[in-house]
């Protein structure tokens, strides 16, 4: 007899996290079907058993030992409900249905997961009962099998790649029970044999979308448009009303009503009468409201019908899940219109100008200093890519900066005139020092220096359509200038020149400046060579790759309505609107644990670029952060803001890596012997045996790295106490599973 269904699906048995060195998540059956049964991980593994090698480090995870990690930090210090499991991996290829057909008839273990790998080995998960180890287990399931698992022993913190649902050949039910951190109800259960079957989906009585639209989302967005979810006094009206309106989209069946309403308390005798007197009411047809919400959030499904996700970069992108209706006003109508493949992109191209509008605010950041909202991206892709739908967004956003540039223009050039027109005894006009916030990215330095002066404290904002228009514009000299003015703008440091001329502006500012510029790769690499890598700006810019349109359908957009324009325009209006210091504790709290999570990592793969990286990575996003939490208008940051600073520190992270990470890597071992070859996906120190020598850390160094690189990376765990030495030849590791 197997445990009721509805309980198995809410029980978290292992944690998924969107790659390798994510944050890994608990998550149900539920979950973990759902992803198996996703297109693009299917479309992924197609291209990596093709030869895609590289695409099989951007595979979703899951962890098969363990189930909750403290702070979601995989890590065998951090694992909080451990699992007495253990998952061998077969490394000959095409031998999985052999394998399941001897498991099937005799297994020493009891199997509760049979999958083929990504490359065609087995996958095995049984359970580790107590008092056997993971070597006795390794020879047991030799010898049912004939062939021999990988030796290496896998602590409780590892993780495999998520394969597609058709890769699984038997599943258990006992897998999504996770037995060693049972609760009361399931503790309570009598201990029944459960077999292996084959893996089928669930199916529910009624499906819980609408064209493929959740039915949560549309409520979700519903609330949004209508006030806010109810508050305390208003319960029924609003949901009476809800159901009035969702009755359209369910065939006026009130059981379907039933399973998708949400509740606020009510009982089922409660919500029953609020639906039943829903259904009284005449039927008038899907309301202009509720079908704005649906073609919007049809949006967000698209790419499954046109087959967006065909390139590597289109599936990476894919994975950064950006939840349309979890975002705040202004940011979600960005969206309005764009393919799903594209959201990243645009949301990099808005928030340099949103910050912008936000420039009378201070925020403290996680080392105590206080800072403005400096951002600037660079949306990179090839020739034809769509780059288009990033500037379509950008103007909208634009509107009012350009408004009151236009009559602040107007009034400089009557100026000028006057002043050119004046007579050779005339006084000339006094300067009217206007405010022009929008400038161009080929404006000169002295120019530019102007309207810092005249900018009354504010933030100037440039857009540049050709990365490669800028570049020969400014010329080896200017462009120089232009690097030391972008990183300033970064940090609103001061910045200045003194001409003993008239004909040039001389003065000392503070930089506050934001731009989004789009460039092909081409321009992004002449940008960024090996001479002007280490200079700082490459860390300080939010990157975003448009997907690869390569031999990929024509995507398709829509246009925004009045209504999403207007809603824009509110948002700018809320961000001019914040003065003073906006303190944000969890969202500081959040930030800190991911840049240290992400200095533990370089600092075991001794990986100099993703340490040079995580730092002002950590900073954008917690700036993007920031903006989304300013657009919420909420008192606090809510759980949705945290997760978009995170999701948006990570993405600026990979993303500075792919774009510059060679190159600086590169300048890395030209200056000193201790580099790390690019794009390691193994922990050096991990690879470690509990006790080493010089020699064993020489060989996986493979002759990257010196002698004296050698002795620095031992001083470094040593100070970091990560190591203590034994005798003269050999070290140890020192509670390495807090690391």
């Amino acid at each position: 007899m197997f445990m009721e269904s509805a309980l198995i699906s809410t029980i978290k048995f292992t944690c998924i996290g969107k790659g390798h060195g994510a944050p890994c998540l608990p998550a149900t059956k539920e979950d973990w079907e759902k992803l198996r049964r996703e297109s693009w991980l299917a479309q992924m593994c197609a291209r990596i058993e093709k030869g895609d090698d590289e695409l099989k480090h951007r595979l979703p995870v899951w962890t098969p030992h363990c189930a909750e990690f403290k702070d979601n930090h995989r890590a065998i210090a951090d694992a909080v409900k451990p699992l007495n499991r253990l998952m061998l991996d077969f490394d000959e290829k095409g031998h999985t249905d052999e394998i399941c057909a001897r498991l099937l008839e005799k297994s020493p273990l009891v199997p509760l997961l049979i999958e083929e790998s990504v490359r065609h080995g087995t996958h095995v998960l049984v359970e580790l009962p107590d008092g056997m180890t993971a070597e006795q287990a390794q020879e047991l399931m030799k010898e049912a099998t004939g062939f021999a698992p990988d030796a290496a022993v896998k602590d409780v913190s590892r993780c495999i790649y998520m394969v597609p649902d058709d890769h699984t050949r038997y599943v258990s039910e006992k897998l999504f029970i996770a037995t060693d951190y049972r609760t009361e109800s399931i503790a309570e259960q009598p201990e029944t044999e459960i077999v292996l079957k084959p893996c089928s989906p669930l199916h529910n009585e009624h499906p819980l979308e609408f064209k493929g639209i959740p039915y949560s989302s549309i409520i979700a967005e519903w609330w949004h448009r209508n006030g806010g979810e109810p508050a305390e006094g208003e319960r029924n009206v609003k949901l009476h009303k809800l159901a009035v309106n969702l009755r359209a989209i369910c065939d006026n069946k009130k059981e379907v009503l039933m399973q998708v309403m949400p509740r606020f308390g009510l009982t089922d005798a409660e919500l029953k009468s609020v639906v039943d007197s829903a259904c009284k009411e005449e039927p008038k047809g899907v309301s202009k409201m509720l079908s704005s919400i649906i073609d919007n959030l049809s949006l967000t499904i698209e790419h499954s019908d046109e087959d967006e996700l065909d390139g590597a970069e289109n599936v990476q992108s894919s994975m950064f899940n950006v939840q349309w209706n979890k975002l705040p006003i202004g940011l979600k109508e960005s969206l309005v219109g764009v393919p799903v493949s594209m959201h990243m992109p645009v949301l990099c191209g808005v928030l340099p100008i949103a910050a912008a509008y936000a420039d009378q605010v201070t925020v403290e950041y996680c080392d105590g200093n206080a800072q403005r909202l400096g951002l600037m991206s660079i949306i990179r892709g090839e020739q034809a890519s769509n780059k288009s739908v990033v500037k379509n967004a950008v103007d909208i956003w634009k509107r009012q900066l350009d408004e009151e540039d236009a009559l602040a223009r107007k009034r400089e050039e009557e100026w000028k005139e006057r002043k050119k027109g004046r007579k050779a005894n005339e006084k000339a006009p006094e300067d009217p020092h206007v405010l022009i916030r929008v400038v161009p990215v080929t404006v000169s330095c002295s120019t530019l220096l102007k309207r810092f002066k005249n900018a009354q404290n504010h933030t100037l904002y440039s857009f540049g359509e050709e990365l490669d228009t800028l570049r020969k514009t400014n010329g080896a000299g200017s462009w120089s200038s232009k690097y030391d003015i972008y990183r300033l703008g970064f940090d609103y440091g001061e910045w200045g020149q003194d001409y003993n001329s008239d004909a040039a502006e001389s003065g000392v500012v503070n930089v506050a400046y934001n731009w989004t510029m789009l460039g092909t790769n081409g321009a992004l690499r002449k940008c960024f060579k090996a001479d002007n890598i280490e200079n700082g700006l490459s860390s300080r810019i939010l990157v975003a790759e448009m997907p690869d349109s390569s031999f990929a359908k024509m995507p398709k957009f829509r246009k925004r309505t009045d209504e999403d324009v207007a809603k824009i325009q509110q948002a700018v209006n809320r961000l001019r609107s914040y003065t003073g210091l906006v303190d944000t504790p969890r969202l500081r709290r959040a930030i800190e644990g991911w840049v240290e999570q992400k200095r533990i990592e370089a600092a075991k793969d001794i990986d100099h670029v993703k340490d040079t990286y995580r730092k002002r990575a950590a900073v954008i996003g917690f700036r993007c952060g920031v903006v989304f939490h300013l657009l919420s208008g909420c008192s606090k940051e809510s759980k949705a803001c945290m997760e978009f600073a995170l999701m948006m520190a990570e993405y600026c992270l990979q993303q500075q890596i792919k774009a510059f990470g060679e190159t600086l890597e590169s300048q890395f071992l030209d200056a000193r012997d201790e580099g790390v070859r690019y794009g390691s996906n193994h922990s050096i120190f991990d690879q470690l045996a509990p006790t080493f020598t010089m020699d064993d850390l020489r060989a996986l160094k493979r002759g990257f790295c010196g002698e004296a690189g050698l002795r620095k990376i031992i001083s470094r765990w040593y100070r970091d106490q990560w190591i203590e030495k034994t005798d003269r030849t050999h070290w140890k590791k020192v509670n390495s599973e807090t690391l």
